[in-house]
């Protein structure tokens, strides 16, 4: 069994944008390929608001992922909430939701709620209420995302993707034999991937 490490932050702007292909791959890896998925911690925890230089530029970044991919945004964001460079909390809300099996669930709940509805996924009070609305176990979630264990793995899961070949997130990454190979990402087609993938397992 081969594995395809998957490397995404909830808040992370080019991760939204590559959805559409992200979400077409895990059916069509070959029955050899397991996907792991890790969550790479963008921004430590911090309430202190977002620095001005980045206020000014993630707008833009938003921008260009729309005119590059046709992704949608709501610019609101940056006029209805005050902005935080921390996403850690979000990561650590998808660890806590994996633990009752909604990893992509909250994922995709956090990417809507940050890029469609307007909402700061820095706040904890976001994530609860996003774990509410997707109906899990709320007072679980609650404790599993203030839990040494869901805090452990966070950790582990940095510290595994600084160690791995990517270039930022979102980002692929084959395990062949003892080594870790970066994988074709392409923004706008899953089928180089694919090829890419299929060229590792022979």
């Amino acid at each position: 069994m081969a594995t395809l490490y998957f490397y995404h932050d909830p808040m992370c702007s080019w991760c939204w944008g590559y959805r559409p292909v992200s979400d077409r791959l895990p059916a069509r890896l070959h029955d050899s390929v397991k996907l792991v998925k890790i969550v790479g911690g963008l921004a430590p925890d911090s309430d202190a608001p977002m620095p001005a230089h980045l206020r000014e530029r993630l707008p833009g970044t938003w921008h260009r992922i729309h005119d590059y991919l046709g992704t949608e945004f709501n610019f609101d964001f940056w006029t209805d909430c005050k902005p935080r460079r921390s996403t850690y909390p979000a990561c650590r809300a998808v660890l806590a939701a994996g633990k009752q099996d909604h990893y992509d669930e909250m994922t995709d709940a956090i990417q809507r709620a940050y890029y469609l509805r307007a909402m700061n996924p820095s706040d904890l009070e976001t994530l609860e209420l996003l774990a509410t609305e997707l109906g899990i176990d709320a007072e679980k979630f609650s404790a599993d995302i203030r839990s040494v264990e869901v805090e452990e793995d966070l950790q582990a899961q940095i510290d595994f993707a600084r160690q791995s070949p990517i270039d930022g997130f979102p980002s692929l990454v084959m395990r062949v034999g003892e080594e870790l190979v970066p994988v074709t990402r392409d923004y706008l087609d899953p089928q180089p991937t694919l090829d890419h993938i299929n060229r590792l397992l022979l």
